[in-house]
């Protein structure tokens, strides 16, 4: 019998936590304006589970830019660490994980906003959303 994986992760201050089970739907990395303003990064790096492989623990708030997804962060310490979509699906910050190198992004969205010195290779490219089919 396959052990199912599961990782842990949370905010800065340990206060909103989470547990993914499994697999992941998939892992990538976002160039829009919406993920470069809200995370004041040049891009976001995230993996999507289905919504009832995670479990959140703890207090979070959330808003949203667009009426599909939502975006949650710690009300304490304001670190932001997933979002939720209409799909039933969870996203995580890669950097909300408690360990590094769990998961390699294999596509990036909104490439034509992609800073030009930033290089992802053997990536898959979508020059704005990637569609539901892909």
């Amino acid at each position: 019998m396959t052990e199912m994986r599961i990782r842990q992760g949370g905010c800065a201050c340990g206060q909103l936590t989470f547990t993914a089970r499994g697999e992941p739907k998939r892992v990538g990395l976002c160039h829009c304006m919406t993920c470069r303003k809200i995370s004041g990064s040049p891009f976001s790096a995230f993996v999507i589970f289905a919504a009832d492989q995670v479990t959140i623990s703890g207090e979070f708030r959330g808003w949203s830019a667009t009426p599909a997804v939502e975006d949650c962060f710690c009300p304490v310490c304001g670190s932001q660490v997933f979002d939720r979509d209409c799909d039933s699906e969870i996203e995580i910050r890669l950097g909300a994980f408690d360990e590094p190198n769990l998961f390699t992004p294999t596509y990036e969205a909104w490439a034509k906003r992609r800073e030009h010195w930033l290089r992802t290779p053997d990536l898959e490219s979508f020059a704005e959303n990637r569609s539901a089919e892909s």
